[in-house]
């Protein structure tokens, strides 16, 4: 590194902390453009060559395609002994991963990298294997062929008509640490490969007629050497980054095209883009803006269409912002390793040159090891842009000419105050912070000061005085003092509050962009995304916006408008369908439909998932460069948000189906069960009837009668629970009534006496206890917990209610084993049965209680009992209920 060239601290850092990072294993790829141009050949020989240097080298998997000379290099290399996996009645030769990563050499050797493995291995592909050995820190060495990189296998399949099914990712090839070439001319190739030494015979002859035409073989001789160089190219820009070297290489050319306003630019740019071609080179259009020289809005319009020309074909736009173009462009392009920068000819005179500095002469002079192309205008007689001045500044508010010419009148009112004690440079100094005041306000401001300060110096301090004679000519260079710091001054002046509005700009683009980002993170819906994009399009870029989305997945043309008041006619919705549908930009400043009132944007390029359409007039300029770029971030970034929100529905509408069919399942299977037992006894019982009825002794008719009410009674408490959660699922309103709870308990315990029998129930609840609630719905609440108590309890069971403040608790118990607690919910879900409990039921008649209780206002869970079984407790939010009338006795006697 020479002196000069300081590396840059970021890549500084990155270079710490790999080194202070664990060393990876290291990969090497011997990389050919076919089959037979000697990979395993040479890799053996370095296997070899390492041997010799006391390496520990293992074969883990070479294929020598029965060619003697490859076979020869095994000779003297340990060799991991292969896997045999059968497979359709044949066995297959595999890599044993887990043997080479027992035996854990320094360096194995695995060949063929794009290989499928047999089906039953680790991996499915031996690359997969690779990188596992790798992690486990064994330095792999392996072969490839050009036409197994998975980014090229289109790019093949064009040029040989083949379509190669076995590919290695791209990642994988960029992993290497050394990439070594092996390059063999197309010619020695099919020599090599009519002597028998790629292929048998008869293989042979067949390649020589599809894949290994000379054509086909160029053609991925051309590949394989592109891909090599790009490899080294990135190894190249890591290094200089690394070292700090700012100079360029000429190991790959990159070309920097300088543009500006003027209409020559155009030809720049196309001669730039056939220089770029001409060397295969990456290639950048720039643009420097100087602060203190802004453009006409002419020539502004112009620089834009000349970047979207640029644009158009290809290249990086660059902005730069500097004073000094030719320090900004030489700048970027040692950043950026630009090999040559082309620029235009100059066309105005050589004394602007001579006055202000010229572009090519910097160039030129500053450019190095850089080579300057210089394109002569096409048409030397097209009018250069408007020159603007140096001093060039917003119009000068009216407040500034008051202040300086107040500035002016205090000055010499304290000079005349202070004469006797100050001498004329002390107040020709005074004149001077005048002057600064007055720039403040702009050129103009400073120039009326610096005359009226000359005037007033003269007239009243500068001998004769009170005349604008003067004696002394001396007193000449204090006047042109006073008007060269007054311009000189504007102008500094003038350049900060440029930059510092540039700086205003750019934070509230920032902080806009920041906020826009953080909103459209939290944003949930499609909704709330678009209107988050409508809202910071206008407030950033000042025009109209709407987000359109395509109604039907299927039709992209038909759009819906779901953030935006904007209304579009039928011709500007054709504009949003149409770059929805190719995923580019149209309308107003685009190349596609340029007429357009509108300009549409898609949200994202992989997907129709929208377009953001901004409003403007056929007359108006179109958007800047960077209006474009800050556009075209945020639909990105509302693209990714609304891909975001529509992966999450269609994994919440698959999770809901899931859920829907395993209930749907879930509920035919039980209550198919539930519903066809009593059904079958009822079956049994009628038919028995009907069949024997008259020979069927009273008592066993009576008890078959019996048999049939009870199981209708069953049937009608599940068909009543499948219709109370159904009615809570769709929302239930209970339709309250000030009800006594004893008179609840009563009607329930009557419905169930079927079910109880002999059973004892304590009840415990006072007389005067009313709740509000819906006395059918919760007539139901307690006939479940009962029957749930006598099903999977023991008696006795116990009732009680009793008032807790705004709370009404009612408790059903039983004497039976418990639940465990820690089911606690889980008890009140639809389908669910506790582990161990008896079998039967459909498992839906305490999610019934939960709804029911849920709807009231109130909350049931389950509780140990004293006596050691369970306990469910409903709790009901209960204000006072309403005083009743007296009841009023007539006298005895009255009518």
């Amino acid at each position: 590194m020479t002196d000069g060239e300081r590396p840059d601290p970021d890549a500084l850092l990155a270079r710490v902390q790999a080194e202070e990072a664990p060393p990876r294993a290291r990969l090497k790829i011997f990389f050919g453009a076919a089959p037979g141009v000697g990979k395993t050949f040479a890799m053996l020989e370095s296997a070899q060559r390492l041997r010799a240097e006391g390496v520990d080298v293992v074969i883990g998997v070479i294929e020598t395609h029965g060619r003697a000379e490859t076979g020869a290099l095994v000779a003297g290399l340990q060799v991991v002994p292969r896997r045999r996996v059968e497979h359709r009645g044949v066995a297959l030769d595999e890599l044993d991963l887990d043997a080479a990563l027992a035996r854990r050499p320094q360096v194995i050797l695995v060949d063929e990298l794009a290989h499928t493995n047999a089906p039953g291995s680790r991996h499915l592909k031996r690359w997969q294997d690779v990188l596992e050995l790798l992690d486990a820190g064994v330095e792999v060495h392996t072969t490839l062929n050009v036409q197994h990189v998975a980014s090229l296998t289109d790019v093949v399949e064009q040029i040989t008509g083949v379509k190669v099914r076995e590919t290695v990712p791209d990642d994988v090839l960029a992993r290497a640490d050394e990439l070594e070439l092996i390059d063999l001319a197309p010619e020695v190739l099919l020599e090599r490969l009519d002597e028998g030494k790629v292929y048998l015979p008869e293989q042979a002859r067949r390649a020589t007629q599809h894949f290994f035409q000379k054509g086909n073989l160029l053609a991925l001789r051309e590949l394989a050497l592109r891909r090599t160089a790009e490899q080294v190219d990135v190894d190249v820009q890591a290094y200089r980054r690394a070292h700090g070297i700012e100079r360029p290489w000429a190991a790959r050319e990159r070309v920097l095209v300088a543009v500006g306003p003027s209409p020559s630019s155009e030809r720049l740019i196309r001669a730039g883009k056939r220089t770029a071609e001409r060397f295969d080179a990456t290639w950048e259009v720039a643009a420097v803006d100087r602060p203190s020289r802004p453009l006409g809005a002419r020539d502004r319009e112009r620089l834009e269409a000349h970047l979207r020309l640029a644009e158009s074909l290809g290249a990086e736009i660059v902005r730069l912002r500097d004073e000094q173009v030719a320090a900004a462009l030489l700048a970027h392009a040692r950043r950026r390793g630009v090999t040559r920068i082309v620029v235009g000819k100059p066309t105005h005179g050589r004394w602007r040159d001579l006055l202000t500095g010229g572009l090519v002469d910097a160039l030129i002079r500053g450019s190095g090891e850089i080579e300057v192309h210089v394109v002569a205008p096409i048409d030397r007689d097209a009018p250069p842009p408007a020159p603007t001045s140096p001093l060039a500044a917003p119009p000068p508010a009216r407040w500034s000419w008051a202040v300086g010419t107040l500035a002016v009148a205090a000055v010499t009112a304290l000079g005349l105050a202070v004469f006797e004690h100050v001498t004329l440079a002390d107040l020709a100094m005074l004149y001077v912070v005048a002057i600064m005041i007055a720039a403040l306000g702009g050129r103009g401001p400073s120039l009326l000061a610096a005359t009226l300060s000359v005037v007033a110096f003269d007239v009243c301090f500068v001998p004769p005085r009170f005349t604008l004679a003067v004696s002394d000519l001396g007193h000449l260079v204090t006047f042109a003092v006073m008007f060269v710091a007054g311009l000189a001054i504007s102008a500094l002046t003038t350049r900060l509050r440029r930059q510092e509005q540039d700086a205003l700009v750019r934070e509230r683009r920032t902080a806009a962009i920041l906020g826009f980002t953080r909103e459209i993170a939290a944003a949930e819906t499609a909704a709330d995304i678009a209107a988050v994009a409508v809202r910071h399009v206008e407030e950033l870029l000042g025009v109209g916006a709407a987000v359109l989305v395509p109604e039907d997945a299927g039709d992209p043309t038909a759009l819906t408008a779901i953030a935006g008041l904007m209304p579009l006619s039928a011709p500007e919705q054709s504009v949003a369908a149409w770059s929805l549908a190719h995923g580019q930009p149209a309308g107003h400043g685009t190349a596609t439909l340029p007429g357009a009132a509108v300009t549409a944007v898609p949200l994202a390029e992989d997907a129709p998932r929208g377009v953001l359409v901004t409003a403007g007039r056929r007359d108006a300029p179109p958007f800047t460069a960077d209006e474009r770029h800050l556009l075209a971030a945020l639909a990105r970034q509302a693209g990714l948000a609304l891909g975001r929100v529509q992966l999450a529905t269609a994994a919440r509408d698959a999770s809901i189906r899931a859920r829907t069919e395993e209930l749907r399942s879930s509920l035919l299977s039980a209550v198919s069960h539930d519903l066809r037992t009593p059904l079958a006894v009822i079956t049994g019982a009628a038919t028995s009837l009907r069949d024997a009825g008259a020979r069927l002794a009273p008592a066993v008719a009576a008890e078959l009668l019996a048999t049939i009410v009870d199981e209708a009674r069953r049937l009608e408490r599940v068909l009543q629970n499948l219709l109370s959660i159904t009615r809570v699922e769709t929302g239930l309103e209970p339709a309250r009534a000030w009800v006594p709870v004893s008179e609840l308990c009563g009607s329930a315990l009557t419905r169930l006496a079927d079910v109880l029998g002999d059973r004892a129930v304590e009840l415990d609840v006072p007389d005067d206890l009313v709740v509000s609630v819906d006395p059918v719905l919760f007539e139901q609440v307690l006939i479940n917990l009962v029957e749930n108590a006598v099903k999977h309890g023991a008696p006795p069971i116990a009732i009680s209610a009793r008032r807790h403040g705004p709370l009404v608790e009612l408790a059903v118990a039983d004497a039976g084993a418990g639940v465990d607690l820690a089911l606690g919910p889980r008890l009140f879900e639809k389908f669910f049965q506790a582990p161990g409990a008896r079998p039967g039921g459909v498992g839906l008649g305490l999610a019934v209680c939960r709804g029911i209780v849920t709807a009231h206002g109130g909350t049931i869970a389950v509780e140990r009992a004293p006596t050691g079984g369970a306990r469910f407790v409903v709790r009901l939010p209960t204000p006072t209920p309403p005083a009743l009338p007296a009841l009023v006795v007539p006298p005895a006697g009255a009518p």
